[in-house]
Formats: C-alpha cells, sequence, structure tokens
C-alpha cells in the first residue's frame, strides 16, 4: 500500500489499537514524501475519541475518520520542504503549527483552507 510509511505509523497514539487510516491519504503522503526528497514523521494519524479529546481535536476531527495525519516539521527548511510538496501534491486541507503541519482529505469538510494554530 505505502512506500514510505508503514500502517502502524498511523495507529492512534494512546495503544488502543485503532487504525482506520484512508488509504488515499497514505498515497498522498507517499508523493509528498518523494517530492521534499525528506522523511517524513507521521506525528498523529488515527485517534480514538478519547486521545482526540486529550489532543485538544474537534468533536468532528479527521482524525477520528482516518483522513488527516499530522507530520512533523521542526525547522523552517523541513516546513518549507513539506509545505511546497504538500501544495504541489494537492492537499487543500491544511494545518501549520510551529512543530508540525496538519493535511486532510475530509471532502465533508470545506476544502482549499489554510489555518495556522
Amino acid at each position: 500500500m505505502a512506500q514510505y510509511f508503514k500502517i502502524s505509523e498511523f495507529d492512534c497514539r494512546c495503544g488502543c489499537g485503532k487504525n482506520n487510516i484512508n488509504d488515499a491519504l497514505v498515497r498522498k503522503l507517499d508523493r509528498v514524501r518523494e517530492k521534499a526528497g525528506i522523511p517524513i514523521v507521521v506525528s498523529s494519524g488515527c485517534r480514538c475519541e478519547k486521545n482526540n479529546k486529550a489532543a485538544g481535536g474537534k468533536d468532528d476531527s479527521a482524525h477520528l475518520e482516518g483522513l488527516a495525519a499530522d507530520i512533523k516539521a521542526i525547522s523552517s527548511g523541513t516546513r518549507w520542504k513539506l509545505l511546497s510538496a504538500i501544495f504541489t501534491t494537492g492537499f487543500n486541507r491544511i494545518g501549520i503549527r510551529k512543530t508540525f503541519i496538519h493535511v486532510d482529505i475530509d471532502i465533508s469538510k470545506p476544502e482549499k483552507v489554510i489555518w495556522l494554530y
């Protein structure tokens, strides 16, 4: 399924075993990895309701449905490479924080949105 990722990288971080990650999301992240030319570390993929609440996620978070991932972006150079690859891969729901970038493919929410945390 994935070239650059192990599916276990998208497991809920609380240890509950939830992993309903969407194949299309992983394929897009594979393309981002290819374009950026740098490793991508998933800091949050699928979430159960309890973990989503603990992470400060919204009740309708795309993480609950396996439609979102947060990827680490520590340095400004890394962040720039990732954002450039994310834009050219066609993600159009992007959240930017100092230490991570959120991407999702949730079509039930407004598209072509970029937000800052």
